[in-house]
């Protein structure tokens, strides 16, 4: 036998033994799939510095006490239909705290390393009556695979709990057995700690593709997103038979609790722990810098009708105009001379630092790390027309430059779940077991060459269709920047009083560099002489598709300025 035969064959042996684990495998269905593989981080998690309710293991919402369990007993599994026709597999949570109670059962693809979680609760508002959670009164059967001619482990039926009046429920249950589930096994949450929720990424269903007039199961999250929004993601699944979404919510943090956000030393640690490497593409001319470099080298505050008398700016940003909107009154650029204009645009690799932006998600129950890098100049873009690279001229080109990581970690352990890459005008989540690492639990981004949008794999990301599109270029090389060197956290409002003190320059609303007039269509018909007749069509319709951070007309805001600064990511 072969090493990795007796490797594979020991493995299967091993979860044998184990009982009713949560990777247990069907004896009809011996061919390994990722979701076999527990994923852990790298690393072990370190030991956070003392507070209040960070990494503890239990977040109080104000009358409903919630625990994040990640240890499941599988009951059904199909082996077919959902992402990659490999099916998904059905759990309920194990190891429950003593007074915890269910919310609903846990389900993922089986394409992917078993990574889940889900809260579990316990009623605190010593109301007997009225308390926060209840008992279903019944069940009603959503769906069950008895005559679906699918690849399963025995059958599986979905159940959905009915409250009582003045409650709602929050996850469906699954079991193995056409008998209803016993109404111990489930709470429902009094309506007054829920909050509306939507249906997220899907899990399964029974073809290859979603199908609207069959069952399709969605991971769930709150509608509602961000450092204002109450909300609490559960974990829990929706199914949705032909499209009606059900009764469903999720739980709501009723007193805006934000204790169990990591306090200054946790977030110290976490940067520690967690802060990412960034590699610059070997090719890359324009290199970050931090803001104060920027300034000190020379950048120049313009005003609206005063053109001709740019000033310099202080260098922690003090004489920049604070608040107010971007209305165009004011602006960034390089300096007039050449020689240190050029010095600019190519930024300080050396000097470069990280701004970090700590916010609550999901209720407070996750901390979102959002770290910001700043580039003086956008290098101009390339496209991919099929086998023909090009440059677009002046596509792409402006001044000052705004990318952003964001660590999206469990308050409840203080673990990494996922990192969002910031590409142009959104971007992609992408969860800790598809990530890369180094040096311990440090995640690895690329950077695009020119663009500077963030990747989690190197090679070629092509921004268009049909083979067609701007080129996003990343590869590794002796160009890397470790964001926990040197990094300052510029923004915590919920630290506030006692906490972060803003730096002028993150309240400046307007643009960090001047609107670029230049002619599209002219920059397009440039390229377009080099292009065969039927793909110059193509190519124009891509390009102008693009939006304005790509094509690089106007001038970037900053960090506050965003969206994603008080609320979600943009995918």
């Amino acid at each position: 036998m072969c090493t990795y035969c007796a490797s594979v064959f020991n493995f299967f042996k091993r979860l044998n033994k184990m009982g009713n684990c949560p990777c247990q495998l069907s004896k009809k269905n011996i061919e390994p799939s990722p979701i076999r593989t527990i994923f852990n981080l790298p690393s072990p998690l370190p030991t956070w510095p003392p507070g209040e309710g960070f990494g503890s293991g239990t977040i109080d919402l104000g009358g409903l006490q919630v625990s994040q369990i990640s240890s499941f007993n599988k009951i059904w599994a199909t082996h077919e239909g959902g992402p990659d026709n490999l099916g998904a597999t059905f759990y309920e949570p194990s190891s429950i705290p003593q007074g915890f109670y269910i919310l609903g059962s846990y389900s993922q693809p089986n394409n992917k390393p078993l990574f889940g979680w889900v809260l579990v609760a316990k009623d605190t508002t010593n109301n007997p009556s009225n308390g926060s959670l209840k008992m279903p009164i019944d069940y009603t059967l959503v769906w069950n695979s008895e005559s679906s001619n699918i690849k399963q482990d025995g059958k599986g039926y979905i159940w959905l709990p009915i409250p009582p009046e003045g409650y709602k429920p929050i996850g469906h249950i699954i079991t193995n057995s056409p008998e209803k589930p016993s109404g111990k096994k489930i709470r429902c949450v009094r309506s007054d700690f829920t909050d509306i929720i939507e249906s997220d990424t899907w899990i399964w269903g029974p073809g290859k593709d979603i199908d609207s007039n069959e069952l399709n199961v969605y991971s769930s999250r709150p509608t509602k997103r961000g450092t204002q929004a109450l909300g609490v993601s559960t974990g829990t699944f929706i199914a949705q038979n032909g499209g009606t979404l059900g009764p469903l919510a999720c739980i709501r943090n009723v007193k805006a609790n934000l204790s169990f956000m990591p306090n200054a030393q946790q977030i110290q640690a976490l940067v520690q722990a967690y802060s990412p490497w960034i590699y610059l593409h070997p090719d890359e001319h324009y290199l970050p810098s931090t803001v104060n470099w920027y300034f000190q080298n020379g950048a120049l505050l313009y005003k609206k009708g005063e053109e001709t008398k740019p000033i310099a700016i202080d260098p922690n940003g003090s004489n920049l105009p604070q608040g107010g909107s971007n209305d165009g009154a004011y602006w960034l650029d390089l300096p007039i001379d050449e020689k240190a204009k050029e010095k600019v645009k190519r930024g300080n690799l050396d000097d470069a630092g990280a701004y970090l932006h700590i916010k609550p998600m999901f209720g407070g129950t996750f901390t979102d790390v959002q770290i910001w890098v700043f580039y003086p100049f956008n290098g101009p873009a390339r496209a991919k027309v099929e086998i023909i690279n090009v440059s677009l001229g002046k596509i792409g080109e402006h001044v000052g430059d705004w990318e952003h990581v964001t660590l999206r970690v469990s308050n409840f352990t203080g673990e990494l779940r996922s990192v969002f890459f910031s590409e142009h005008s959104g971007g992609t989540w992408v969860d800790a077991f598809n990530l890369e690492f180094k040096d311990g639990n440090k995640p690895v981004t690329y950077a695009s060459l020119h663009g500077h949008a963030f990747f989690p794999k190197a090679g070629l990301f092509l921004q268009g269709n049909g083979g067609i599109g701007i080129r996003n270029d990343t590869a590794k090389s002796n160009m890397v920047m470790d964001t926990g060197l040197r990094f300052s956290v510029v923004a915590a409002d919920y630290l506030l009083p006692l906490g972060v003190v803003e730096p002028p320059w993150l309240n400046y609303n307007r643009e960090w560099g001047p609107k670029i007039s230049y002619d599209i269509d002219e920059e397009i018909k440039k390229v377009e002489n080099f292009l065969p007749g039927k793909l110059k069509t193509a190519f124009e319709k891509i390009i102008k598709s693009l939006p304005n951070e790509v094509l690089g007309e106007e001038g970037p805001t900053g960090p506050k300025m965003k969206n994603n600064w008080s609320g979600d990511e943009k995918v």
